[in-house]
């Protein structure tokens, strides 16, 4: 029989940094309060929440790698809202900020959550930042999207332990 390895979504020590776009500060916010209040329901104290406001989702990357090289924190969580707009440049952050994180959390083997909102309307980023956590995937019967922020947490505090497993 194989063996299988996971995380669990509870506390396992550490501290958790959530970078934050002002940019869409509505959307934001609420992403914001969905990973904090997971974050505390599993056993994460407020002390070990850091939170660092930055201008846009663009800026988000500098952040997280001063961050990850750091060495202080456990996981990153990343959050944002891009909604396009009359142009492409909705396209170009999102490309830049994903690739950019992934190659950070693969260089540094610090998990970085991708909790960046990549809407093509204002009310479907409203619908993604919304009260209770929603279900994973989409092929679950009676699936709701959600507050992806609070999803992002829930996967911060798997990676966290999954890695002190794997050590």
């Amino acid at each position: 029989m194989p063996t299988i390895s996971d995380g669990k979504s509870a506390a396992s020590g550490g501290r958790f940094a959530l970078i934050v776009s002002r940019f869409n500060q509505s959307i934001t916010t609420r992403l914001l309060e969905g990973a904090i209040e997971t974050l505390q329901q599993r056993g994460v104290a407020d002390g070990s929440i850091d939170v660092f406001w930055v201008p846009g989702a663009f800026e988000i990357p500098t952040v997280a790698g001063r961050l990850a090289r750091g060495g202080k924190h456990a996981a990153i969580l990343c959050l944002g809202a891009v909604i396009k707009g009359e142009t492409s440049h909705d396209e170009h952050i999102n490309r830049a900020v994903s690739l950019s994180l992934a190659e950070l959390g693969a260089a540094t083997g610090v998990p970085l959550l991708f909790g960046l909102l990549t809407c093509n309307t204002l009310e479907q980023a409203i619908a993604r930042s919304g009260g209770a956590a929603g279900t994973r995937g989409k092929d679950q019967p009676g699936s709701r999207i959600g507050n992806k922020g609070a999803e992002c947490a829930e996967a911060a505090l798997e990676m966290v332990d999954l890695l002190n497993k794997i050590g």
